[in-house]
């Protein structure tokens, strides 16, 4: 049994950076995770339990200006989604949800989800990485046609290694797709390929997981790249609460869109317009 990260507290929300540009009306995080206390999780989690709660995520949103978010399911808490659920109807109508989904899960329970909120199904490939093409392109159909049905997309989290082995089969997707983490490790001209040739969207999120042990800027010259070739397909998301690390400052996270995405109006798309296309309309 592998040993869990230790994961650090969370840090104040008013300790957090203040982005140096003015976040447009209606900016949404297509992703971040929420941790409470009384719900039933994986019996070998990667990470010890958090100190991040709903109440500390909203914080941080108020100090930062960020009005709408997107809760996505997170390992710890593997297909059990009830406290995604509990969430959204805590928070309400600016909050929407990204879920983790049994083959059996019943249609019954995704529409009551989807009139609660949920948007997407997660689909987790690290856990897959070891299966053939063939299976995980089963898979991800089977999954991909219970999105469609509700007017869902499906969502990657996934090793950009994973990602090149279906690069031929995900443009025949024909629902929406999102890739987490700017590829996590698929290379600039695979994901423009990817954008130009597909329904595909990129979630610019986690570059702290690209970039390891560099500075974030190391980051830069891909996110850039993708932002001006499609940024009329790309969300931002601040991967709260930074596992394991809870003291990494989500406001200087948000501020790299300044060199990112320089133009206001295209700024505008990631934060507002490309949200609302892919979870609020």
């Amino acid at each position: 049994m592998s040993i869990p990260a230790q994961t650090t507290p969370m840090r104040p929300a008013f300790s957090n950076s203040l982005p140096a540009f003015t976040l447009p009306r209606g900016a949404c995080d297509t992703h971040f995770h929420v941790f409470e206390a009384g719900y039933p999780h994986v019996l070998e989690p990667l990470y010890t339990f958090p100190d991040a709660t709903l109440d500390q995520y909203l914080a941080v949103t108020r100090f930062l200006g960020i009005e709408r978010m997107v809760l996505v399911q997170p390992t710890f808490y593997g297909n059990d989604n009830s406290l995604t659920l509990d969430v959204l109807k805590k928070v309400g109508d600016r909050c929407r949800a990204v879920v983790r989904i049994e083959d059996d899960t019943s249609d019954a329970d995704l529409d009551l989800w989807h009139e609660l909120g949920v948007r997407a199904i997660r689909l987790d490939l690290f856990a897959r990485a070891d299966w053939t093409p063939s299976d995980l392109m089963a898979y991800i159909e089977a999954m991909a046609a219970r999105a469609a049905s509700r007017g869902w997309h499906v969502q990657f989290y996934t090793p950009g290694a994973v990602l090149s082995r279906l690069q031929d089969f995900l443009p025949r997707l024909e629902v929406p797709y999102v890739v987490d983490h700017i590829g996590y490790g698929l290379g600039t001209d695979q994901l423009l390929t990817l954008m130009d040739r597909g329904n595909c969207w990129i979630k610019l999120s986690g570059a702290y997981r690209l970039a390891k042990t560099q500075p974030l800027s190391a980051v830069e010259t891909l996110a850039r790249a993708l932002a001006e070739e499609h940024p009329d397909r790309m969300l931002w998301g601040s991967d709260w609460p930074h596992l394991p690390d809870g003291q990494r400052d989500t406001g200087e996270l948000l501020d790299l869109l300044a060199a990112w995405v320089p133009d206001s109006a295209d700024r505008h798309r990631v934060l507002v317009d490309s949200p609302t296309e892919l979870f609020f309309s």
